[in-house]
């Protein structure tokens, strides 16, 4: 199975999205367990693109505003299950992920569930998720790892990219689904090497936050308006997506609201930290990054975006 895209306006891989998928059929009904920033974002996707969208979270703000965009909501992750053909979990920790596979009223708590894909698209430890996508096989359900590339905002604009691995038959269920979310699904093989790349993404994303945040610092103290200095870095050679996605919020100095919280990047970094360990490899530019995003959260900042990490090269405190 070759890599995917939804859309190859940016030179990207692309194939059609798949419709009925072998003994999997066809998706008629999709479910979203956790409808935040990244979840809330898909459902509406999906509603978008004519699918019916049954959805759990546990706020009652997110559901409501999911409510109001058409989807329907379920009174628990294993109602969902019941009501699904694919579920999507878009999840804020381990800890709520093991809750809404093996807890009262989870996944594999509901008796016979018409779902028999689950998409995991959150950035957990790739033990947790061999733990999750163990009990779902005692109840006949495939697990798919299937991280998100990309900033809150990015997936509001349909911009994310989704890192897809697991079962090919049951990627193929999900892969139409994830097109009508992202830019691009790329399929990866074996199950975990979602995860694994998702790693090397974030060590990029934590090394070119900090980089554009000190650029535009180099770039305002060396006596360049950063209001002119941004559009032509992002034109030149040095571009990144972090330049690109939050410079606006550091040549604004305005870091809420976040597409991410520093304190929910700091997990992450952890995460890709312990990779790197297991790994035997030493990562000095990471680390530098790294430290930049602990001082952001330790100066207050860990409610705000990781763009904060521009106040803390500033040495400008919270507000």
């Amino acid at each position: 199975m070759e890599p995917t895209g939804s859309h190859s306006a940016a030179g990207g891989p692309h194939r059609p999205a798949v419709g009925a998928v072998g003994a999997v059929g066809v998706v008629g009904v999709v479910g979203v367990v956790g409808l935040g920033t990244m979840g809330g974002a898909m459902a509406r996707h999906l509603l978008a693109a004519g699918h019916d969208v049954v959805g759990y979270d546990v706020a009652a703000g997110p559901v409501a505003a999911f409510e109001r965009a058409g989807g329907v909501p379920a009174a628990s992750p294993a109602a969902v299950a019941a009501a699904a053909d694919v579920v999507v979990l878009s999840l804020p920790s381990e800890a709520a992920f093991d809750r809404v596979v093996g807890g009262t009223e989870g996944l594999t708590d509901g008796g016979p569930a018409r779902a028999r894909v689950v998409v995991e698209t959150s950035t957990l430890s790739l033990e947790t998720k061999e733990r999750g996508r163990a009990q779902l096989l005692a109840v006949s359900i495939e697990l798919l790892d299937c991280p998100i590339s990309g900033t809150g905002a990015q997936m509001a604009s349909g911009d994310a990219v989704f890192y897809l691995s697991g079962s090919e038959e049951a990627a193929r269920a999900a892969e139409p689904l994830l097109a009508a979310c992202g830019r691009a699904v790329f399929f990866l093989g074996p199950f975990g090497n979602g995860t694994r790349l998702k790693l090397v993404a974030n060590h990029l994303v934590t090394v070119h936050n900090a980089s554009a945040a000190e650029a535009l610092v180099l770039a305002r103290d060396g006596g360049i308006d950063p209001q002119v200095a941004l559009p032509a870095l992002v034109a030149g050679a040095g571009t990144s997506r972090m330049l690109e996605v939050r410079g606006p919020m550091m040549v604004a100095e305005e870091y809420e609201p976040p597409t991410m919280r520093v304190s929910t990047f700091m997990k992450d970094i952890g995460i890709i930290r312990d990779f790197a360990d297991r790994a035997g490899c030493v990562l000095p530019v990471f680390e530098a990054a790294a430290a930049l995003h602990a001082k952001a959260r330790d100066a207050g900042w860990q409610d705000a975006d990781p763009a904060s990490v521009h106040a803390v090269v500033e040495r400008r405190p919270p507000a």
